[in-house]
């Protein structure tokens, strides 16, 4: 390992200016941390442009060395969001850190870290970036190399934004606690935790619910494991439900670094059985769209079952009562080989039902009128309300997917499903279509898009829709292929504009047919079809759900 990871040193930040050697700061990234810094004293350079939302910071003067280095700085006054050189001074580690908003950073409470940083300013004035990146030590070899990226991307195969519910309660008492504790540590080691992998944060379960740490804090498995460590026993009741309606509403936030478009999960652990009731805190999260699985461990007895409010509180807390969302463990002694096939679930993405909405579970393919009679100036309309579609949904590789496919009597893909997995790209790729121009063959384009755009996704997770734009009367029929699409299971909307025959447009559409087609006299009048697309399409969703 590198001596840089096995550091837990803290430092002293400084502003604008060169290093007290007279040599160029090191030029570090946004999210560069007090710990990744080799030296006890270092003048490193902050980047301008930093979001302000990526930095986690601990404390206020003195900053445990988890924290961000520039979001510390900034926090404290030394820069600003425009960046700058900063001074970072090794401090021993300390007890209570504490939260203070400053500068546009809201800092956080640290109960204790073991080492820590403070900041300073310089005398000089500005100065040009400078220096080389920060790095650890170099690997020798290509494939080490790209084992460590691999490491800090993490398993892109298993997203997931998981909240460890942890029974901090006088139930479990202390030895359980810790065992539990290990127990937690030994799943998110093998999610394999990463940037682009799982995410996973921390709240205890006792009197009051305490949020140990947030999904943006850490983004490596080392990490997570020495905050897992680091977490007190708090006892009092184990009040469960409330500790679950608190992380439902409060937990998922994009403040405190849930994505979008990833499945969100709150994992319960409970030793023996709630002391209070956890039915409408598991309704509340279904309602946010989280996934809640109840990992019980030593059921009441039949003795005790007398004492438990309600009996069947797992199934009445739990996502689905399908059996999924429920695992049962005998005792906190020789968990080992219930790591394995817990994680397997969290990482089944197309089992989490509760987070799939309308928004995150659906390809849209858009089937564009490029005839002669459309015009330049009226396709670039048609284009932004594509976009302004699209802007409703949460695009990503696990999530919901555009295509678009442009025809005359020829059909040409602009895109399918699989090329963007970004709202960014494909608006971008939307705003580079070129108009084709020419005839008019809708049937010939349905059958195209149903075959081609369709075809490979047909048995995927997600519901699949079309949505029809042409602006004139087909050349050839289109009754035969809207058939052909409805039964491969695609829910058609048909849009039509100016000289588009209304029976053309109830012929392409899905049943109700009123609801499913569309018509303007004018192109412009595109953008105020755009709420009742996004409607229609989750009002289909949930229905296929029923």
């Amino acid at each position: 390992m590198s001596p840089v990871l096995m550091l837990l040193g803290g430092f002293l930040l400084a502003s604008p200016g060169r290093a007290s050697d007279g040599s160029a700061p090191t030029t570090i990234t946004c999210l560069t941390r007090g710990v990744d810094l080799r030296k006890e004293r270092a003048d490193v350079l902050c980047p301008a442009g930093c979001p302000l939302w990526q930095f986690y910071v601990f404390g206020n003067v003195v900053y445990a060395s988890l924290s961000s280095i520039c979001g510390a700085a900034i926090h404290r006054g030394v820069i600003t969001s425009a960046g700058g050189t900063v001074r970072v001074q090794t401090l021993p580690g300390q007890e209570n850190y504490s939260a203070v908003y400053a500068n546009g950073i809201q800092s956080q409470v640290l109960t204790r870290w073991a080492s820590s940083f403070s900041v300073a300013g310089t005398k000089s004035g500005a100065l040009e970036a400078a220096g080389q990146p920060l790095s650890t030590a170099r690997p020798s070899t290509g494939k080490r190399l790209k084992k460590l990226l691999e490491k800090k991307v993490g398993n892109k195969d298993c997203k997931a934004d998981i909240a460890f519910l942890i029974d901090g309660s006088y139930n479990i008492g202390q030895r359980r606690f810790n065992l539990q504790k290990s127990f937690v540590g030994k799943i998110a080691v093998m999610l394999r935790i990463g940037t682009e992998g799982p995410h996973v944060g921390v709240v205890q379960a006792s009197e009051h619910p305490k949020t140990e740490f947030y999904l943006k804090n850490f983004t490596a498995a080392k990490d997570v494991l020495f905050a897992i460590k680091e977490i007190g026993f708090r006892g009092g009741n184990s009040n469960t439900g409330k500790a679950l309606k608190h992380t439902a509403q409060r937990f998922f936030s994009l403040e405190n670094g849930v994505r979008r478009g990833i499945p969100k999960i709150i994992i319960v652990f409970i030793d023996g059985w709630p002391s209070d009731d956890i039915e409408e805190a598991g309704i509340v999260a279904r309602e946010f769209g989280i996934n809640v699985f109840i990992v019980s461990v030593a059921r009441p007895t039949t003795e005790e079952q007398g004492m438990v409010q309600d009996v069947g509180f797992v199934d009445k807390a739990v996502c689905q009562n399908n059996g999924f969302f429920s695992y049962y463990i005998p005792t906190w002694f020789g968990t080992t080989k219930y790591v394995k096939p817990l994680v397997q679930k969290l990482c089944s993405h197309e089992q989490m039902l509760c987070s799939k909405t309308c928004y995150n579970s659906v390809n849209i393919a858009f089937l564009i009128d490029g005839s002669s009679s459309v015009g330049d100036s009226n396709f670039r309309l048609v284009l932004d309300f594509i976009s302004n579609v699209a802007k409703a949904f949460e695009i990503s590789d696990i999530g919901s997917k555009i295509a678009v496919v442009q025809f005359t009597y020829d059909q040409r893909i602009e895109f399918s499903f699989t090329d963007y997995t970004t709202k960014e790209k494909v608006l971008s790729a939307v705003r580079g279509v070129r108009y084709m121009s020419g005839g008019t063959a809708t049937g010939d384009a349905i059958s195209f898009t149903t075959r081609n755009v369709f075809g490979p996704v047909r048995d995927g997770p997600n519901k699949n829709f079309l949505v029809v734009l042409t602006d004139g009367q087909s050349y050839d029929d289109v009754r035969g292929p809207a058939a052909a699409a409805h039964k491969a299971g695609i829910t058609v909307f048909s849009i039509g504009v100016a000289w588009a025959p209304l029976d053309d447009l109830k012929d392409m559409a899905s049943e109700p047919r009123e609801s499913h087609n569309f018509f303007t006299r004018e192109f412009t009048g595109l953008e105020q079809i755009v709420p009742d697309v996004v409607r229609g399409i989750c009002r289909d969703f949930l229905n296929s759900k029923q």
